[in-house]
């Protein structure tokens, strides 16, 4: 299965499930007068759109490079996960919002099942978060990372909610608001979660210096090419699931121009196979 099929599959993965699960809060959450549960609901509605997107972004992403689009069009990746902490930041707000109103209303207290749905909930997002984000390191993709980290701030949100019922029920009449007071936290673990997700999709943007271990790496596959003696600069930017390299390789200074360009192809093939999460290369012929 090649990286876009995974990364599609786990999107897809991702949807039904939010599907689901926001039809299973929002009705456990009317029924049971948990405003967190509800609010667990909201989330995962938004969730369901930013799953879409992420799946738009993919494919959109993984298009082949044209006249217009040399390098590809991994790009969105990154733009696509700035809309989805867009879509985080908006629910975020709503949930902080909607928490701090129902404080200041008295309410009924929310109904003890609404525990046995939330502990099935939690399992099912932390699991539903290691099986993204383990297909978000198959593919180097970072938008499908940020739909794992939904998952996870799904499963914050629903221990919040958890802690925030059981308040409510131990301690009885008068602790009602403790689940609407679990839905404000849970806003701001969504919002610093919101931030460690734009944090590498900017710096993906901005060609951020990040990747020591795929440089090292490059230079160990280089120096085994017979007529390589050395690496000197080698630069790396990524787009979408793959990453274009600039590397200097340093050959003897008394070869040929035709030697050193086949050499510089002869490398280029081999980092290419032996690395295949690599897009363009290019590399610079440098005297010895």
């Amino acid at each position: 299965m090649s990286r876009e099929q995974t990364a599609i599959k786990a999107t897809y993965f991702s949807i039904i499930g939010n599907t689901t699960l926001a039809l299973i809060k929002g009705i456990a959450g009317f029924f049971g007068n948990s405003y967190a549960l509800i609010a667990d609901a909201i989330e995962s509605t938004t969730d369901i759109f930013a799953s879409f997107l992420v799946l738009f972004g993919i494919k959109y992403a993984n298009k082949p490079a044209d006249d217009n689009h040399p390098y590809g069009h991994g790009r969105a990746e990154p733009l696509i996960t700035f809309l989805v902490v867009g879509f985080l930041i908006t629910s975020a707000t709503i949930i902080a919002y909607e928490s701090i109103v129902n404080i200041r209303i008295p309410h009924d207290l929310p109904k003890p099942w609404t525990l046995i749905v939330l502990g099935a909930i939690i399992l099912w997002k932390e699991y539903s978060f290691r099986v993204v984000m383990k297909r978000s390191i198959q593919t180097n993709s970072s938008s499908l990372k940020a739909d794992a980290w939904h998952h996870r701030s799904d499963a914050i949100t629903s221990v919040a909610a958890f802690i925030g019922i059981s308040i409510a029920l131990f301690l009885g009449k008068g602790y009602e608001s403790a689940d609407d007071w679990a839905a404000l936290f849970a806003s701001f673990f969504i919002l610093y979660n919101s931030y460690l997700i734009f944090r590498p999709a900017l710096g993906e943007i901005m060609d951020e210096h990040l990747y020591d271990d795929l440089i090292d790496q490059i230079r160990e596959v280089a120096q085994q090419v017979d007529g390589i003696i050395d690496t000197e600069k080698c630069f790396i930017r990524k787009a979408g699931m793959q990453y274009h390299v600039d590397l200097h390789a340093i050959v003897d200074s008394t070869i040929s121009v035709k030697e050193g360009h086949d050499l510089a192809h002869q490398l280029k093939d081999t980092l290419r196979e032996r690395i295949p999460e690599l897009g363009h290369v290019l590399i610079h012929v440098e005297p010895n």
